[in-house]
């Protein structure tokens, strides 16, 4: 038991594999043929790839430009701090050299004594003060300073280059930073604005001029802190000219300002600052201290402007994090003083309170991604207009193509073929009588509609042609050429059969004599025999594909017509056309296992089919009748049929009746295994010879004068006569 079941497990899972296979093969198939025919679909597809690849392409060049912008801005940023440092601890060391130089020293401690005791002294301040001017001049000369002073311990200027300056006393708010120099520290003070007169660039006394001061002790011989030198510099000069070294391209800039976010040094965009009204349009305006690195909104250089006044704005997202003393890069993108979007890298020197920055445009930056950008585009653009031509042409083409094929159908001419009647048309196309050019004889010609003109369809087409060509039997249809047009047409030639297929015979004629019904079926058998020799099954036996004729001087003469549906019995021969698990032929006349398993359906399905046809012929009447499509298929399954008698009302010999109901069995194991043997059963019937060739001539001589359907015709299908998720009606 455990090997059988194993045995059905392996059985079913190499069905299974092999069904996937199939499956597959199927699948590419109909895709390698569908890309072959639809040229416009491969812009479409070359879209869709360059996108991806597009895509994948820019993340990669985004992120290594956005590394590289990031590397650069951070390289800059502590090339032009570190170079910023240096510049302050020289200052410091510079103002160290001269508060400890000894005449300068000693000068200082008298002014300090004549000032605390003028009795004790008998020399004038505003001497002493004269002599210590000019002993530091020649020092700030060569630094660059703009001038000095001296202050005491209690904040008081004592000597100074500026007169109007001694005697004052510094406001508190410098407490924090006199503090530090009394303490031995040597300062940098940040640039902020003068609340003295002092010479402006334009050489004008006034107060707020810009001033930045070093800062260094004046000790004693005890090395005790006495006084304050403070040394006056332009922030205007080596700062900001330090700073300025940090232009890169043509927006890039490096600038440092205050906790409050103001502007320490220079702008580049100085000029475009005051075209904006941010500055005052004076020769000497400037942006320190007068400038805030505030963000307006709006980018002011489009034509934006605030909504509200300046010092209302918040600080841009860069002097936020830096005057929060978060040193950071930004290459995403933020708003900067003008509102346009810059990329940056800062930085908080926490020991001189100055905050520095350097940034660009990001338009600039990025500027190779935007370029690249444009072209992806416009490649795009053109694919898709591209697309949208060869559509067109495509589908023009398609028509002149069809109205070509049409013209040649109405010129009735196809090969060596001329066309006289149509005689019928179905779902695979439309059958014409014609005549041979040469031979003078004539035929059935089938061909493919111009409006079903699919791949599928002419493969479909093709594989019929091909399929009847190998059967030789009297009672099937016989082919004689196959051929396309220079127009597209697929067309091929069949015998003419000047007869009525067996659905007319019963609309018109109702049921038939048992003795004709064996013969009938007899024939059928024999044209099925030979297929399912050579490893075929039709899969849509019905009565409309079964011809009744007059060849050769017999009547009765059966032909089996439409092998489109032909399902090779070898697994090497199966066509794609006809998919696995699909449901294929008429529901009237279908077998149980070609409604559940259709990949499975053998010879067995076909002599159902057989009996099926035998009961209409006989009764008149379908085996099964139901409105709905699904209720017609489960009769089929699991419905016992009505015995043929019964549906009469008059008695049937048993033996035919026999025949007809095993072909009926549910179980294909119990039907008649072969054609040949349903063949045989039908020899037994005792009406076999009672079909005689005179009654046969009689009926004919009798309806043959009448009216007769179309030779070769194709029925057309009742409602449940269709092809059902398959690639056949």
């Amino acid at each position: 038991m455990g090997r059988r079941s194993m045995s059905l497990s392996q059985s079913q899972t190499g069905k299974s594999v092999k069904w996937a296979s199939q499956s597959l093969h199927r699948s590419f198939t109909r895709t390698r043929v569908f890309l072959r025919r639809q040229v416009w679909i491969w812009p479409i597809i070359a879209i869709v790839l360059l996108s991806s690849i597009g895509l994948l392409v820019r993340n990669a060049i985004e992120s290594t430009m956005a590394h590289n912008v990031e590397s650069g801005l951070q390289t800059l940023l502590d090339v032009e701090s570190a170079m910023l440092v240096n510049w302050l601890e020289m200052q410091e060391a510079n103002a160290s050299l001269i508060a400890n130089d000894r005449q300068f020293r000693e000068l200082t401690y008298k002014v300090l004594d004549a000032i605390e005791s003028p009795a004790e002294t008998s020399v004038d301040p505003a001497d002493l003060r004269k002599q210590l001017t000019r002993e530091i001049a020649p020092a700030m000369a060569h630094h660059g300073y703009l001038g000095y002073g001296v202050i005491d311990r209690s904040q008081t200027v004592v000597a100074s280059s500026f007169e109007a300056t001694i005697g004052i006393q510094h406001q508190s708010k410098y407490d924090d930073l006199l503090r530090k120099v009394f303490l031995g520290e040597s300062i940098v003070t940040p640039p902020f604005t003068s609340e003295i007169l002092l010479e402006d660039r334009s050489g004008k006394l006034r107060t707020g001029v810009p001033s930045m001061f070093v800062c260094a002790p004046i000790r004693d011989e005890n090395l005790q802190v006495v006084a304050v030198l403070a040394l006056r510099l332009d922030p205007e000069k080596e700062f900001s000219e330090i700073l300025q070294l940090g232009r890169i391209g043509e927006t890039g800039e490096t600038y440092a300002f205050n906790r409050e976010g103001q502007f320490l040094s220079r702008s580049r965009f100085k000029d475009d600052l005051i075209i904006l009204g941010l500055l005052p349009d004076q020769p000497h305006a400037t942006v320190i201290l007068t400038l805030d690195v505030r963000d307006p909104q709006h980018d002011l250089m489009q034509g934006g402007r605030a909504r509200i006044r300046r010092s209302k704005l918040p600080l841009t997202y860069m002097a936020t994090e830096a005057t929060a003393e978060r040193p950071g890069v930004n290459v995403s993108g933020y708003r900067d003083y003008r509102g346009v979007t810059v990329v940056g890298a800062w930085t908080w020197l926490s020991e001189y309170q100055i905050g520095v920055a350097t940034e660009i445009d990001a338009a600039e930056a990025y500027r190779p991604l935007y370029i690249l950008r444009r072209v992806v585009w416009s490649i795009y653009a053109l694919l898709g207009l591209a697309s949208v031509v060869i559509f067109v042409f495509t589908i023009l083409i398609a028509k002149a193509n069809r109205a070509a094929q049409q013209a040649a159908i109405e010129a009735k001419q196809l090969g060596q073929y001329q066309l006289d009647q149509k005689l019928g048309a179905g779902g695979m196309g439309v059958v014409y009588r014609g005549q041979h050019a040469m031979l003078r004889r004539p035929a059935a010609v089938k061909m493919l509609s111009p409006e079903r003109t699919s791949d599928d369809a002419i493969q479909r087409f093709e594989r019929e042609v091909q399929l009847t060509c190998q059967l030789n039997h009297p009672n099937t249809v016989m082919i004689y050429d196959y051929g396309r047009t220079p127009e597209g047409v697929f067309y091929y030639a069949m015998e003419y059969l000047d007869g009525i297929n067996l659905q007319d015979l019963i609309e018109r004629y109702g049921p038939q004599p048992e003795a004709r019904v064996v013969k009938l079926l007899h024939q059928m058998c024999g044209s099925l025999y030979e297929a399912h020799l050579m490893g075929l099954v039709h899969r849509d036996v019905k009565p409309g594909n079964i011809m009744l004729n007059r060849r050769g001087g017999e009547c009765d003469v059966i032909k089996v017509l439409d092998f489109g549906l032909a399902k090779a019995l070898d697994a090497s021969k199966q066509s794609e056309l006809t998919a696995a698990n699909s449901l294929t032929g008429t529901p009237l006349y279908l077998s149980p296992e070609a409604i559940q398993t259709p990949n499975l359906v053998d010879a067995r399905s076909d002599l159902y089919a057989v009996g099926a046809v035998g009961y209409y012929l006989l009764t008149g009447q379908p085996v099964f009748q139901s409105d709905s499509l699904v209720d017609l298929c489960q009769k089929h399954v699991s419905q016992i049929p009505v015995p043929p008698s019964e549906r009469l009302g008059k008695p049937v010999s048993v033996e035919l009746e026999h025949a007809i109901l095993s072909c009926l069995e549910k179980l294909p194991g119990r039907r008649p295994q072969t054609a040949r043997e349903l063949a045989q059963r039908l020899e037994h019937c005792p009406t076999w010879s009672d079909w005689t060739f005179d009654r046969a001539e009689a009926w004919w001589q009798r309806h043959e004068r009448g009216e007769r359907p179309a030779a070769n015709s194709i029925t057309p299908h009742t409602p449940h006569e269709r092809t059902i998720i398959g690639p056949s009606e």
